[in-house]
């Protein structure tokens, strides 16, 4: 980050106790209900008493002293005390201070341990391995998406179509680079790369991995050190507000992957912030993740669900971010998360819900839907925890919408498996349609599948190498069709071979090779029949929206189904065969006399497939199948999905 030339110790005119915190902005915060808490804490650009200057504010209630240091006053630790009041909130105005200013918290304990901290609040960091928080504005952006932003509940309504692009910045492409050999693409430059590749692959979302800055490259993110600051690595503030400008000018939402579960132990962070556990437990058994060596977030403390709730407001109103993937939700909800018995302590009722993170997750909901109409909010929640994506009057958690990780584990769990194997394994597929109205559903497949030797989803498919890529388009092909909204990570579009290395970009010289480039171009279509047919996204939710045809052919491993419209009567045939045999006059019962136009077949030549198809669709015959009056007679082609729709 460029910085600008800042006064010197000895220039620096006295700093003043001032404060522009008002009494009901701490009573606010007290109570756990201050919305934006992020307008008065940390570190703010104002005018006090005529003087222009930089007005700083931490919560840290169990401190001796504060001390505010930085490259202004040549990193002394004690010639800046901070003044606190009943409130546990230290404060301080340096006038003359300004932007691009680099400072940290000098946080005394009571017993005397000194703490050198970033700014919990901090709007800017400093680049790794550095941990220093930076002065920023975030007014001075000029946002040219008013369109988007208006249209916005319209553009993210149940019944739209929904296909979200995963992406990890670090890492989907690098640049050469004299000094380093490569680089990273910057805000601006993946604004100039990234967002013409989704918008005419056919994406209607991008979700970025955690993009909150944190020092460890190796967590992709999830390790946040700074909750309010954008990740330096790919530039300013400013310039990711700008790439998401011009996300929504092209009409793309985008999603961030957000992390209020847990956080480092790292010695600048929250970790032992005054001196005592002040933002998670000090019982072991409720405040660490044993897993993941971080902190557990102490949902009950008014302070922290005030940081926690304002983080998310602050992501939606100041940057603009269209909806929160909430990360391990799961791992909130339950105190015994990856924990033996005695590992952890029952709540007050001997249960062993977290009941704070519980009213934690529905408050964040309540809030962000209330200021924020259209906005969606997403859980990773892998568990039978009931009304995931139900509203809290119904006594829901709130979401918008729930990755369906058991559709996700049991269909790739089947698609390992040889073909032969497959009639045995059929309810591993049609298990999900049992339980696919119980939440609002998005079919993930995700960053979590492709990494510490999970193989790319290419190499999960079985069989020979032609086999694996028809397998994989099958696949793609039966999840646009069944019910829930989509999602699919970077590099999966288009079949890389190896699975995802953080530290490397991804394999666009697969796209050289035919085969892969048949994938990409059927992700296309798919993304392009998804957007233009009703019938595969408007009654994702209720069960008026799929109808099985045939869910029982385990013995071709032919799977069968109608998707219908809500907004008119209309419906989209799928019928997928999981099988290296093609099937001659595969007689499947349809609603509707007519003609049958094949609108997708993920055999096409075009894809790569053997180009085995219907010559462009078949007329029904009236011999009733299925429990219809009439019926097609179909060619069904090898390790392949077809979809079909009456001619008008």
């Amino acid at each position: 980050m460029t910085k600008r030339k800042t006064a010197s110790a000895q220039e620096m005119p006295p700093a003043q106790s001032g404060s522009f915190l008002t009494d009901f902005d701490i009573y606010l915060i007290g109570q756990g209900t201050h919305e934006r808490a992020y307008e008065k804490m940390g570190a703010h650009l104002i005018e006090m008493n005529g003087e222009k200057g930089v007005h700083f504010a931490v919560w840290a209630p169990n401190a001796r002293q504060v001390y505010l240091m930085g490259d202004f006053n040549a990193w002394h630790g004690e010639s800046h005390p901070m003044h606190s009041s009943d409130s546990g909130i230290w404060t301080l105005f340096v006038p003359g201070l300004a932007e691009f200013a680099v400072y940290k918290y000098r946080v005394v304990s009571q017993r005397g341990e000194s703490f050198d901290k970033a700014d919990p609040y901090g709007f800017a960091m400093e680049q790794r391995p550095k941990t220093g928080s930076v002065v920023a504005d975030l007014n001075r952006y000029q946002w040219g998406d008013a369109e988007w932003i208006n249209g916005r509940a319209r553009n993210q309504a149940f019944d739209r179509p929904m296909s979200i692009y995963e992406v990890h910045l670090g890492s989907w492409r690098k640049v050469p680079d004299e000094q380093w050999g490569t680089r990273y693409l910057s805000y601006r430059e993946l604004a100039a790369e990234l967002i013409p590749y989704v918008s005419e692959l056919g994406y209607t979302h991008i979700e970025l991995l955690p993009i909150t800055e944190h020092p460890l490259d190796a967590s992709w993110g999830y390790q946040v050190l700074g909750f309010y600051a954008p990740t330096s690595r790919f530039g300013p503030p400013e310039d990711l507000m700008y790439f998401i400008d011009q996300c929504h000018q092209h009409n793309i939402g985008v999603i961030l992957d957000w992390v209020p579960a847990h956080f480092p132990k790292d010695g600048s962070g929250l970790n032992y912030f005054d001196g005592t556990h002040l933002y998670s437990h000090a019982d072991p058994r409720q405040g660490e993740h044993q897993d993941w060596g971080t902190l557990i977030f102490n949902y009950g403390r008014n302070e922290v669900r005030v940081f926690l709730i304002s983080n998310a407001v602050f992501w939606l109103e100041k940057y603009h971010f269209d909806g929160l993937r909430v990360d391990a939700v799961a791992s909130m909800l339950y105190l015994d998360y990856s924990r033996e018995e005695g590992e952890w302590v029952p709540n007050e009722y001997g249960g062993r819900e977290n009941l704070a993170a519980v009213s934690f997750l529905r408050k964040t909901n309540e809030v962000v839907h209330g200021l924020f109409p259209g906005v969606l909010t997403i859980a990773e929640e892998s568990t039978a925890w009931p009304m995931v994506s139900r509203p809290t009057y119904m006594g829901g958690l709130g979401f918008s919408l729930k990755w369906n990780m058991g559709w996700m584990h049991d269909t790739l769990k089947y698609m390992s498996k040889e073909p032969i194997y497959r009639r045995y394994h059929h309810n591993d597929v049609t298990f999900s349609l049992l339980y696919a109205y119980t939440e609002n559903f998005v079919l993930p497949l995700s960053h979590d599948e492709v990494v510490h030797g999970k193989g790319s989803l290419l190499n999960k498919m079985s069989g020979d190498e032609w086999q694996k890529f028809a397998n994989l388009r099958a696949y793609f092909g039966f999840m646009w069709g069944h019910p829930g909204k989509k999602l699919l990570f970077m590099g999966g579009e288009f079949a890389q071979w190896q699975e995802w290395n953080f530290s490397t970009g991804l394999e666009w010289a697969a796209l050289t090779a035919p085969t892969h480039q048949g994938v990409h171009r059927f992700v296309k279509d798919l993304n392009y029949l998804y957007q233009n047919e009703p019938a595969l996204h408007e009654d994702d939710f209720e069960w008026t929206g799929f109808t099985w045809i045939d869910a029982n052919d385990s013995d071709n491993s032919v799977f069968s189904f109608t998707r219908n419209a809500k907004s008119r009567p209309e419906f989209v045939v799928v019928v997928t065969n999981f099988t290296p045999v093609p099937r001659q006059n595969y007689r499947l019962g349809v609603p509707k006399f007519g003609y049958y136009r094949e609108i997708l077949n993920s055999d096409s030549a075009h894809y790569g497939g053997s180009n085995m198809g219907n010559d462009g669709g078949r007329t029904t015959e009236a011999i009733p199948w299925h429990g219809h009056a009439q019926s097609l007679s179909l060619t069904l082609p090898p390790l392949a999905t077809i979809m079909l729709k009456l001619a008008a």
